[in-house]
Formats: C-alpha cells, sequence, structure tokens
C-alpha cells in the first residue's frame, strides 16, 4: 500500500478513534513490537495513559486493523501549551516555579510540604528565597511569580513567610546565634532590595568565580575544616588566616531553608513541573541520577558526584556579602543556575525526592539531604 493510502485511512478514522474514551490525538507512525520500532506502517492513537483491555469498555478498545492497516497505541500524558517558570500561574500553581519574598529577585518553590503536629500545608523554600538570607520577618509577602519576574506587591502575594532557619555567617563567628525577628504586618510596597540567586561554588584548589545574574557569588569546597575556614576567609579578606582556636569558632550550618504560609491552600497541588507527585524520600547515592524543575533552567537532570561536603557559602546581604559555612552537603553535576535556588532534587528513577537545592555554579550543584530539611521544619511531604 501507498503512503498516500495510510493517511487517507487516518483521516477517515479519526473522528472515531477520538471519540474513544483516554484518545487525546491520531498520527501515522511505526508500530512498536516489544519495547522496539518496526518498520511498519501503523495508524496510531495516542492516549494520556495506557490502560490493560480490562478497564475499557468494548466501544473504546482501538481496533487491531484500520483499513487494512495495523494500528498501535501510544502514550503521551496529559498534552497541555508549555509555560516558562517565570510565569504568573492562576489558578492553580505548580512546583517548580518562579516565587520569592518580595525584597529579593526571585528563586524556586521547591515542594508543599504538611506540618507534623498541625496538620497545616506550608510551602517550602530556602531561607535566602522566603527570608531574604535571615532579614525578612514572619508574615512578609511572598511572590509568584518573584520581583524579578514581574510579581507585584499586593496584587501577586500569594504567601506570607511562617519560618524558617537562621542562617549563621562566618563573620559573625563570636556572636550569639540569630533568632528570628517577631512578626510584623508587611510594607504596602516593596522597595528595591537584594538579588536572591544561586550562590557561585569554586574549588579550593581553581578558585573559580561563578558570575550569575550579575553578582559575584562564592563558594569553597574544602577537605577539612582548617582548609574550609581558610578558603572561606580569603573570599572576604584574601590576607586573612585564621589559627585552629579561630576554625573551631566557626558556627557550622545545616541546612538553608524556609515556610510560607499560602493564602490559599488549594491552589498549590504539589506537583512539580514536568517530574510530577514526588513518591517519598530517600538518601542520595554516589553515582544517582538525579532531576529538578527550578525557575531558571526548568527541568535538568545530574549524576550525584561527592557526599558529606563541608562548603562555604557566600550570600550577599544588605550588610555586605556574607559567608556561611555549611556540613553535611551533597553535590552533583552542574544542571542550576541562578533563581533556581529552592528547587527540589528527586531521584530520577523513583521520583523519590533527596534533596532541597540551595547553591551552585557552572562547575557544581549543591543540595541539603531532604530528610534533614524536613525533620529540622517537622514538616512532611504531601
Amino acid at each position: 500500500m501507498s503512503s498516500n493510502q495510510v493517511f487517507e485511512a487516518q483521516a477517515a478514522a479519526t473522528h472515531m478513534l477520538l471519540a474513544k474514551s483516554n484518545v487525546v490525538g491520531v498520527a501515522v507512525g511505526l508500530k512498536e513490537s516489544e519495547g522496539r520500532l518496526t518498520d511498519e506502517i501503523a495508524i496510531v492513537a495516542l492516549v494520556e495513559r495506557k490502560k490493560p483491555l480490562a478497564a475499557l469498555t468494548a466501544f473504546d478498545i482501538i481496533p487491531k486493523l484500520i483499513d487494512g492497516f495495523r494500528t498501535d497505541v501510544f502514550e503521551v500524558g496529559q498534552l497541555e501549551a508549555y509555560q516558562t517558570p517565570r510565569d504568573r500561574f492562576r489558578p492553580a500553581v505548580p512546583v517548580g516555579v518562579s516565587m520569592g519574598h518580595f525584597k529579593v529577585t526571585a528563586g524556586t518553590l521547591g515542594a508543599v510540604v504538611r506540618d507534623r503536629v498541625s496538620g497545616e500545608r506550608f510551602l517550602l523554600s530556602n531561607n535566602h528565597v522566603f527570608a531574604n538570607s535571615n532579614e525578612a520577618a514572619a508574615g512578609d509577602a511572598i511572590l509568584q511569580p518573584g520581583p524579578i519576574d514581574g510579581g507585584q506587591n499586593p496584587g501577586d502575594v500569594l504567601a506570607r513567610l511562617e519560618r524558617f532557619v537562621p542562617l549563621r555567617y562566618v563573620e559573625e563567628a563570636n556572636q550569639p546565634p540569630p533568632s528570628q525577628p517577631p512578626p510584623s504586618p508587611p510594607p504596602s510596597q516593596p522597595p528595591s532590595g537584594q538579588g536572591c540567586d544561586v550562590v557561585g561554588f569554586f574549588a579550593a584548589l581553581t578558585n573559580l568565580i561563578a558570575k550569575l545574574n550579575g553578582s559575584d557569588k562564592r563558594v569553597t569546597l574544602t577537605q577539612g575544616a582548617q582548609a574550609a575556614a581558610q578558603s572561606a576567609a580569603t573570599s572576604f579578606d584574601a590576607s586573612a588566616r585564621m589559627s585552629e582556636a579561630q576554625v573551631a569558632t566557626i558556627p557550622d550550618n545545616l541546612v538553608d531553608c524556609a515556610l510560607a504560609r499560602p493564602l490559599d491552600a488549594s491552589m498549590f497541588s504539589g506537583d512539580i513541573r514536568n517530574i510530577g507527585r514526588v513518591t517519598g524520600t530517600k538518601p542520595a547515592t554516589l553515582g544517582m541520577r538525579v532531576k529538578k524543575s527550578g525557575r531558571t533552567t526548568d527541568y535538568t537532570e545530574g549524576i550525584v558526584t561527592l557526599l558529606n561536603a563541608t562548603v562555604s557559602v557566600g550570600y550577599s546581604t544588605s550588610a555586605g556579602k556574607r559567608t556561611a559555612r555549611f556540613v553535611g552537603q551533597v553535590i552533583c553535576q552542574p544542571m542550576s543556575q541562578g533563581g533556581d535556588s529552592g528547587s527540589l532534587v528527586v531521584d530520577v528513577t523513583d521520583n523519590r525526592a533527596v534533596g532541597l537545592l540551595f547553591a551552585g555554579s557552572p562547575a557544581a550543584t549543591i543540595f541539603t539531604p531532604i530528610d534533614l530539611v524536613l525533620d529540622t521544619l517537622n514538616v512532611s511531604l504531601i
């Protein structure tokens, strides 16, 4: 039979096939057999999800032959017009899109979580995305999209800052731990504020300085506490050196995380753009292939390369550049850029969450083990 004949047969059968449940399209293609394409031309029914014959009515079953041509079924999922993660999403807001405190540029909404005590739903991201690197107050406005993507206060306020884990900076080594400021009403208009970018990372030997979204950000990968402290000192004072006693006073950070209370929890389903719903959590392992969906680079994948890392991360604050040392972190191949902070990192194999992304550069991406984040905030993924 000629190629024209198969297209004629397709045209004649299109309306009949589209009338069947779950069929969302009809096309011509090569028939698949046992997971491999053959050289046989077939009329293909596109379905959102393949179902066993027992789950279909007699009417909904695709005939094996149409005008002498064999048929096939191809699963395409739910087809939707593409949006960028920087868009304004209404009325439903997926995870993995632009969101942030009204004084930052933008970060990423990482997950919808449930408080283990009250059962309330909250939104999860980084401290530096939702709490402006310690400089926010409970109740502050959280916008979707973030300000740099056109979010306006109050028109795009979809949540209020609930709580965050304060960051402890190297420069404040001899000061008591910071505490969260008391709740206060949010200002009516956003003043110009600090940007919220994924901070840069560099190996101690290469001193790579990443420039993301117009700002220089530094992270030093260390092999031990002394190397970490010395590299961190170099990032804010090239001539500074620390003694072992000084190294011991540097505060360690475990997480960069914060929660926001949605104004309308029903707007947030918990599904991640291009990933779907996570099925639980698991620890990262060397060689694990992971994925994320973020505000700037959308869907990307990488491979976990380092575990239990101590890193010194640079932050831009109203008082200037600050450095925070983190311990127990995970490093993977570069899969993020500025604005992807807050993205949930997910195992490619079984869609289980493994971490919360908070730093990176063209050389690497850094995330915190997700169970540590959830336990610290006393929440669970929904």
